[in-house]
């Protein structure tokens, strides 16, 4: 059964790191997965199962390694929110030109994160 529609928007921030967070050590372990919700298509996340209200994947987002190198940008430069999960946080955000993805922790055990594109009107507070 599905939770009904969030009644208040999702307050997205920039958050402060935990003490002796080394986000280059972090980024390293992380990997970008997807998820099959965000997906039209068959892809390397799996069979697609995209939800009525989730927003739907570019196809011309299918390299993993590239995806995952946007995630491992994101945590170096900072740009993660909270609450840490284990070692990770659970949100981070990555500018690809005009677009602002954010990443999303699906595994906390192995740094595996989903990512979709943002609205304008969802940015996260402190994003440059």
């Amino acid at each position: 059964m599905r939770t009904p529609g969030r009644r208040r928007p999702l307050r997205r921030t920039v958050c402060a790191l935990p003490d002796g967070v080394d986000l280059p050590s972090l980024a390293a372990t992380v990997r970008y997965v997807g998820s099959g919700e965000h997906k039209s298509f068959p892809s390397f996340a799996g069979r697609p199962q995209l939800r009525v209200d989730a927003s739907k994947c570019d196809p011309k987002l299918a390299n993993p390694e590239e995806l995952t190198g946007w995630l491992r940008q994101a945590i170096v430069a900072g740009t993660v929110g909270a609450p840490w999960e284990g070692a990770y946080p659970r949100y981070v955000w990555h500018r690809q030109g005009d677009v602002v993805y954010e990443g999303r922790l699906v595994n906390q055990e192995q740094g595996h994160y989903k990512g979709y594109p943002l609205k304008a009107d969802e940015l996260p507070e402190g994003l440059v």
